[in-house]
């Protein structure tokens, strides 16, 4: 794998491109108990995990690294911004920040040393601002007014009135996001180190400065506190933009449900997957991991994603910008294979995702098809960042337009509407978070040699119209497998030989079989399938906001059999035919659509659930009955007097043309 991530990289190095690859894992406790692992972002327990997870990675790996805790995202409906952990190192490998060794714990004679000392090592005449904070009557905070500028340390004093000492903003977070600085007059200095004891560590706040006087503060900070011989703290505040590519940053933001961690761009797969064999030690080290087990039977991803990144170095070397026919050129190959948008992704799927497809979203393909030849006909090498922009992001959205939520998305390519659109990227989101780090390295790979191939072979055919097959034919898994060894083989033509066993393990997860019936040369085997989950309408909620449900209810199974099965039997669900259909390979089969539950809200909320479902084999010699209830994800033996009763009427489908039978058409 290591040989094919440089052979393809060097590749595109002989055609002057350099190509980053960036990704954001996500990661869940054994035991994922609570609001915080399940719908909401923030909780009790995920920043505690982000620390001992951080701290694991310097010790095991990014030795010589420092953590910051920093204020992170607002979103709408939140009501505080979220946080964000970030671990810095210095690229050239020398230690950013050298941790001492452990000593007695803070106390106030300690900290009073440390105060002292660094004001010295400032070389600033200056007094430490006593802080009352509302929220914690124990909490000790201080604050010193301070700022970098022309190479040196400025201070000043603050007015404090009568009370000589400062009191907080009675709000969440660190005592230096709650300093009172609207009540400062208006030419006072108002950036502050802040000091703030919890129990029995140190937390040191740093104020907002250019990256020479933040790395002179913590260098400052270091050896005052190695001095005063205080060895539990941790380091909060505001942390610079990399002005002279110094450093490498990773950070591990809270997600709805998951821990998410953003990847520093690697120059390659085979750097990526290091980086999630690193995460994968480090992270089972502190009791988390890459998936869910769902049952027994079944597991699946976090929830939460990994999304694959393509970007360059820098923004000057950056190759979309300059070959736009090479960017629709992969879009054109992706829309062709749905395997790539099906394979990999979450359990959640369809337009309503949180990755739909070009056409699953309502573009029509005679704008994209438009879209995609006008940024053909641009002429290459020159510099289209903005027009490949303009003319891609408004088509690639989800059915409400938000340009994040789409299969490939360009909200941060040159986007110019936020601070964070401008950064050249292309963002793949139909990748799950996998169990194992080898297969997310292989997904990254595949990933990586679609690029270089699409690069020296562009794929210019029509945009295809996949009507009703999309949403039937290749939500199954048989479909699905098919499609994408046309992938693999396309690949092999163009030199990018890559181990299809690999792929193979990912989709029999991704498809776990939940029946294998064999009989004298019969085969028949049930797979989990896709299936789509609708979007319901908006639910009002006390206060006025509302929520939208998605309606979970249905699942969808695949029958597959061998001719010799065929021939020998036939096939029954809840008492009902299913007639199977010739399929690729010479094999025959169908999908099942079933109600599997009906929570409130939902859709036909008069159709109960088809659970428990029986499968029923069966000839004029021999019948085998199978059930699967509730509490299970895989079918098991029966008594045949346990099945409900052979009806007249078959399986039917919604219309012709379809390979999937659905149990709600009566």
């Amino acid at each position: 794998m290591k040989t094919t991530a440089r052979n393809i990289t060097e590749q595109l190095a002989g055609q002057g491109v350099q190509l980053t690859l960036g990704g954001e894992p996500s990661y869940v406790p054994i035991e994922p108990v609570g609001a915080e692992w399940n719908i909401t972002a923030v909780g009790p327990t995920k920043l505690q995990y982000a620390w001992d997870f951080a701290d694991a990675l310097i010790a095991d790996s990014i030795q010589g690294g420092v953590v910051f805790f920093s204020p992170g995202k607002s979103f709408p409906g939140e009501m505080n911004p979220r946080w964000a952990l970030h671990i810095l190192w210095n690229r050239d490998g020398s230690p950013i920040y050298r941790a001492g060794s452990k000593c007695d714990p803070v106390t106030q004679k300690t900290v009073e040393n440390f105060k002292h000392a660094l004001i010295a090592k400032l070389r600033l005449k200056a007094a430490w601002i006593p802080c009352k904070d509302p929220a914690s009557a124990s909490a000790r905070v201080f604050a010193l007014p301070l700022d970098h500028v022309e190479d040196r340390w400025i201070t000043d004093s603050w007015p404090l009135g009568r009370k000589k000492s400062m009191d907080l903003a009675y709000a969440e977070g660190p005592a230096g996001l709650r300093l009172p600085l609207n009540s400062l007059p208006p030419d006072a200095l108002k950036r502050a180190l802040i000091l703030e004891t919890r129990g029995n560590r140190l937390y040191i706040f740093f104020p907002p400065l250019m990256q020479a006087g933040f790395l002179k503060l913590l260098n400052c900070v270091e050896a005052c506190l190695a001095s005063s011989k205080i060895s539990d703290f941790r380091f909060e505040g505001y942390i610079p933009g990399d002005d002279r590519n110094l450093w490498s940053k990773l950070s591990f933001t809270p997600d709805p449900g998951v821990l998410e961690v953003n990847l520093p761009p690697c120059a390659s797969a085979a750097e990526y997957t290091e980086w999630m064999e690193r995460l994968e030690k480090s992270a089972h080290a502190v009791g988390l991991r890459s998936y869910k087990q769902l049952s027994p039977q079944l597991q699946s991803g976090t929830g939460g994603g990994n999304h694959l990144l393509f970007g360059a170095p820098d923004l000057e070397s950056n190759p979309f910008f300059r070959f736009p026919g090479w960017i629709t050129s992969m879009l054109r190959y992706w829309q062709h294979h749905p395997s790539l948008s099906y394979l990999f992704t979450g359990e959640y799927v369809g337009p309503s995702s949180q990755a739909p497809r070009p056409d699953e979203s309502g573009r029509e393909l005679y704008d994209l098809e438009m879209a995609y030849r006008f940024l053909e006909n641009l002429e290459p090498g020159c510099d289209q960042r903005y027009l490949i922009s303009e003319t891609l992001r408004h088509l690639h959205t989800d059915s409400s337009g938000n340009t994040h939520r789409s299969e490939v998305s360009f909200d941060k390519f040159w986007n110019t509407a936020f601070s964070g659109g401008c950064r050249g990227l292309i963002e793949f989101r139909a990748i799950e978070t996998l169990p194992c780090a080898k297969w997310m390295g292989a997904v990254a790979l595949l990933w990586q040699a679609l690029a270089a191939f699409l690069f020296e072979n562009p794929f210019r055919r029509p945009l295809t119209n996949h009507d009703s097959r999309i949403h039937d034919l290749f939500f199954l898994p048989s479909a699905i497998w098919v499609d994408f060894r046309r992938v693999l083989r396309d690949l092999r033509n163009g030199g990018f030989k890559l181990d299809e066993s690999i792929f193979e393990a990912i989709w029999n997860w991704r498809f776990p079989q939940m029946l294998a019936f064999e009989k004298a040369g019969s085969r028949l085997s049930i797979r989990r399938a896709l299936e789509g989950w609708p979007l319901l309408c908006e639910t009002p909620l006390e206060g006025g906001n509302t929520s939208r449900f998605v309606d979970t209810s249905m699942e969808r199974i695949e029958l597959l059999a061998n001719q010799a099965f065929s021939k020998k039997y036939k096939l029954y669900a809840q008492g009902r035919e299913l007639k199977l259909e010739n399929f690729p390979g010479g094999k025959m089969g169908i999908g099942l659509r079933y109600r599997r539950s009906a929570l409130y809200p939902s859709l036909h909320p008069g159709i109960t659930p088809h659970i428990p479902l029986f499968v029923v084999i069966s000839n004029a010699q021999e019948t085998f009955a199978f059930r699967m209830g509730a509490d299970q994800r895989a079918f098991s033996a029966c008594d045949i007097n346990e099945t409900p009763p052979r009806a007249s009427r078959p399986c039917k489908k919604l219309q012709q043309g379809l390979i999937t039978c659905d149990l709600r058409i009566p």
